[in-house]
């Protein structure tokens, strides 16, 4: 990045288009592939990567720079954005089978993921990342995904340095033990392959 986004970000605030452009055109790829990360579909994080920018024009006199920046914001807001569109697609099967309550949808056994991308490995990574409670992926998201320093990470999501290291260390543990390959010693951070 050659400036930060303060600049931008203030001419977004102002109502200023081609400003929230040149933000979009910085960040987009990478809120995309947050998003591809933890959906199935590239059409889904699609959606998703539009309603974070939407979310963020929507709630511009609103959100925070951490370090002149809005990527943590946009990453978080990625996160949260994927999980509402779960929970709304829960919602979703549930009408349906309510109104064809005939025709059943199939139960989630996990095969769905290796359809996708053939590797078992990647599905038990991308399930248990998925598993964790928000604040935990946010931090892994953040710290080992994106390689945010510690420091910026904690301005992002507005918490003291050492809360974002423990977090840290207590999701990657949690991470490594749902994939089994905790052994008690050795502690696992998903890599971007395993996770996209």
């Amino acid at each position: 990045m050659t400036e930060d986004d303060s600049g931008l970000w203030h001419g977004a605030k102002s109502g200023d288009a081609e400003a929230f452009g040149a933000l979009y055109d910085r960040h987009r790829a990478r809120v995309f592939s947050q998003a591809s990360r933890l959906l199935r579909s590239r059409l889904d994080a699609e959606d998703v990567t539009a309603m974070v920018f939407l979310e963020a024009w929507r709630k511009r006199d609103s959100v925070r720079l951490a370090d002149d920046s809005i990527l943590g914001w946009l990453l978080v807001t990625t996160n949260y954005t994927v999980a509402n569109a779960a929970r709304s697609a829960r919602r979703h099967r549930a009408a349906l089978a309510k109104i064809a309550s005939q025709y059943e949808p199939p139960e989630f056994d996990g095969h769905q993921f290796e359809a996708v991308d053939g590797s078992s490995e990647a599905a038990s990574v991308r399930k248990a990342f998925l598993s964790l409670k928000p604040q935990d992926r946010d931090v892994l998201t953040l710290c080992v995904l994106h390689e945010m320093p510690i420091a910026q990470a904690a301005s992002v999501l507005s918490l003291p340095v050492g809360t974002v290291k423990s977090r840290l260390s207590r999701a990657k543990q949690k991470l490594a033990a749902l994939t089994g390959s905790f052994d008690g010693t050795a502690v696992v951070t998903p890599s971007t392959e395993e996770l996209s």
